[in-house]
């Protein structure tokens, strides 16, 4: 099915692969005539490398200064990130905006909060020049493939599934202060990355979908950390075997194998597709060169993919349809088991066996949505499976959620809308609220399939603290179809003989034509902001000290910490406008005690920063600084920073989402010290909030509520050296090694300035 090869290969004219051996090498130059192969000749012929370097404003090809064609962002980070720019001297955008509105769509959670965001961002686009997509219209990712991703672009997306690498575009997902960069005319830096080749061949089997297909990739790759900040790009013959939809399909989900970003060859059938769109000028072929080199591949024969379901809780968590139905006891006990470890609150009562009835598998939900779920061909094709069914009147339901209101239009225009809701299905409009937990939550101790980009625990809305947990496993639309035909019982598309039918679609561009408003270019900074009660500016925040005291104020010991475990979405994104408040919910659902201890130790150093003793607090605090003392005598309240920090194995697996690293520093965080991070854009969110991302491979000799000393980390910060002292404060200082990797001279300054806004108010 998946095959991985990790010692890199050639291509040869875009079909032939070579692997990077010396037998493969001596057929390849003997193929070509040469004695010699260029490799570093060879790496260059690859797509990326040409997008890349077309974008790049630095005169080294390793190191890259990127500057985006465009950007996108939802509702619940777009008022953060112009809040950030406005903080640094924004007057505005110098390159298309977009502002959709499909997470806190739902006006009705939060009182006036989701609304007074939206009207923010349409005052934005006003005096900006920007462009305003207006709720229920369209989800994000829909949009830009709709109407601003183009082949040979890029485009940098504050939502981490930005992803448009089917139709061209080299889409990167990151945290909000890489967006404020590109809106102050700033580039993006980052160190040339691996480039993997997905090598795709065959044709999929009848009912099989770009989430079997992504489900998959993310199965083989996800833990190894295979294709972690590197490019995948998608190769070979079985590429126009897929249409664009498809590809898309695959294309958003490879945000859950930690990549950095994905581009695809195109064809005649990317060019009908932008054509269709109005576009047709931002086609061009994009093929690797006669020979390019991969630093590895993904072999994928996608004659020999089957139905997938990832079950809880991570997209990597996968089986087949079919081995989950045949050694059904076996894994619902081993999701048990590893669920179990995961839970902060060990009195859950987490459940899955309970939910086989007559020795097969029953869901309560299902959903198809959003940017990976809702497209047209997928709805179709679900809807060719329950044609003249009934989904029953029991517990079971299906929502579904095309992912624009073109899309709708034309699922309504040729019956294929009604169609579904004569089977009990219920058709909503465009909204991103099934992923993150911002609508459909199931029932507590409820099961939801879901063809969506994610099923971290409580992603679908649950609150474990509450002592309320549901939970989500991935599958693809036509395979939660198959089992809404049979009435909630897991069901493979494969297991069905189905006429699909997936009549001709024609995009109405009018429909955004009349709602979208679009002024690039055509700002009036005349305009005022509107403002509403919970939109407030970010608190100030100091610069780095030269020594630090820090409180370790949670400590999490499991392999993987996903981003809405540090900050978690649904009900709290309401509150992503307002600093302050949503720091409130930080590992909320996690560590229920973190945002107390954050909160006693940032009352010392507010004390400290005004000139007061910050003892008075903190009593044991003194007894850390005279320890320290005994051995540095120099250090004292002048020179030496005290705040929080976190623990954790590999955190930021997951969202772009910034505010899993801001939340922290709002409430004093100075300092994550982690055996990796799980993503490249959790790492620089540290940074740009002025977070130090300190890295350790041995154990922690530290617990909870205890102090960690660092002396002369300013100094360490700009001379970068391989490793940084650290102590841990106990009666003694116990010594022991931390570092941080690579960072670029911005960075470096950024954290020296207490994170990205200080960094563009001194010019630096």
């Amino acid at each position: 099915m998946i095959k991985l090869h990790g010692e890199g290969a050639y291509l040869l004219h875009g079909d032939e692969l070579y692997f990077d051996n010396k037998e493969s090498n001596e057929e390849l130059k003997a193929k070509l005539g040469k004695e010699h192969i260029d490799k570093e000749e060879a790496k260059k012929q690859t797509i990326a490398y040409s997008i890349l370097q077309n974008h790049n404003k630095s005169k080294d090809s390793e190191n890259l200064n990127i500057k985006f064609d465009a950007l996108a962002s939802h509702d619940i980070t777009f008022v953060g990130i112009i809040q950030t720019a406005r903080a640094s001297g924004l007057t505005k955008f110098p390159i298309p905006y977009v502002l959709t509105n499909c997470h806190n769509s739902l006006c009705a959670v939060g009182g006036t909060i989701n609304e007074d965001d939206h009207l923010f961002g349409l005052s934005a686009a006003k005096k900006y020049g920007g462009i305003y997509v207006p709720p229920h219209l369209a989800v994000i990712h829909q949009y830009m493939r709709e109407m601003m991703a183009g082949c040979g672009k890029m485009i940098l997306g504050s939502d981490s599934h930005t992803r448009y690498g089917a139709l061209g575009t080299m889409a990167i997902g990151e945290g909000g202060g890489e967006l404020v960069k590109q809106l102050l005319s700033q580039t993006y830096d980052i160190s040339y990355p691996g480039v993997i080749g997905i090598y795709l061949t065959g044709k999929p089997q009848k009912g099989i979908g770009p989430q079997d297909v992504a489900l998959a990739i993310i199965g083989e790759v996800f833990k190894n950390g295979f294709v972690k900040n590197k490019v995948m790009e998608f190769v070979g013959p079985g590429i126009e075997n897929l249409s664009v939809e498809y590809r898309t399909g695959i294309d958003v989900m490879t945000t859950e194998t930690t990549c950095l970003t994905s581009i695809w060859k195109t064809d005649s059938k990317v060019c009908d597709y932008l054509e269709l769109h109005g576009r047709k000028d931002d086609y061009k072929e994009l093929n690797p060169g006669s020979v390019a080199y991969y630093d590895g591949i993904v072999y994928v024969d996608l004659s020999k993919i089957k139905s997938m379901i990832a079950m809880p809780f991570h997209p990597s968590n996968v089986y087949t349809i079919e081995e989950l139905n045949t050694n059904l006891y076996d894994i619902l006990d081993k999701v048990e088991r590893d669920a179990q470890k995961r839970m902060s609150n060990k009195n859950l009562n987490f459940s899955l066996k309970d939910k086989i009835r007559d020795n097969r598998l029953y869901v309560e939900q299902g959903c198809i949505a959003g940017c990976a779920g809702g497209n047209y061909e997928n709805i179709c094709e679900a809807s060719s499976i329950l044609k003249g069914k009934s989904i029953g009147n029991d517990e079971f339901t299906l929502n579904v959620y095309p992912s624009s209101q073109p899309v709708y239009y034309s699922l309504a225009q040729n019956g294929i809308a009604g169609e579904l809701m004569q089977t009990g299905a219920i058709v909503k409009t465009a909204f991103c609220g099934p992923c993150f937990g911002g609508g459909d939550t199931p029932a507590n101790n409820s099961l939801s399939i879901r063809h969506t980009t994610r099923n971290f625990p409580n992603r679908e809305g649950s609150k474990p603290n509450d002592d309320q947990l549901s939970y989500v496993a991935l599958m693809d639309a036509r395979s939660i179809a198959a089992t809404a035909a049979n009435k909630g019982f897991v069901t493979a598309a494969t297991d069905l003989d189905v006429n699909y039918n997936i009549p001709k679609y024609y995009f109405n561009k009018t429909i955004y034509d009349n709602r979208v408003y679009s002024a690039f270019d055509k700002g009036n900074s005349d305009e005022e902001l509107r403002f509403g009660p919970n939109i407030k500016n970010w608190p100030d925040m100091p610069e780095l000290a030269d020594n630090l005291i820090l409180k370790v104020c949670s400590l999490i010991k499991d392999p993987v910490t996903t981003t809405d475990e540090l900050i978690p979405s649904g009900d709290a994104s309401s509150y992503r406008s307002n600093p302050l408040k949503l720091s409130e919910f930080t590992l909320s659902r996690k560590d229920p005690e973190y945002v107390g201890r954050s909160k006693q130790i940032q009352k010392s150093e507010k004390d400290r920063l005004v000139g007061k003793s910050p003892f008075d607090a903190n009593r044991d605090l003194e007894k850390v600084f005279n320890v320290v003392k005994e051995e540095f005598g120099s250090i004292n309240t002048s020179n030496t920073g005290i705040g929080s920090m976190i623990y954790a194995v590999k955190p930021g697996d997951g969202s772009a989402r910034e505010q899993a690293a801001s939340c922290q520093k709002v409430l004093g965080g100075y300092a994550n010290i982690a055996r990796e991070y799980a993503t490249k854009r959790y790492r620089s969110n540290l940074i740009n909030w002025g977070v130090l991302p300190f890295v350790m491979e041995d154990e922690p000799q530290f617990e909870c509520d205890d102090y960690i000393f660092i002396p002369n980390v300013r100094k360490a910060v700009t001379e970068r050296p391989a490793e940084i002292d650290a102590y841990v404060v106990k009666g003694s200082l116990k010594k022991f090694s931390v570092k941080i990797d690579k960072l670029t001279e911005k960075e470096v300054n950024i954290l020296l300035d207490g994170c990205l806004i200080n960094y563009n108010k001194t010019d630096k």
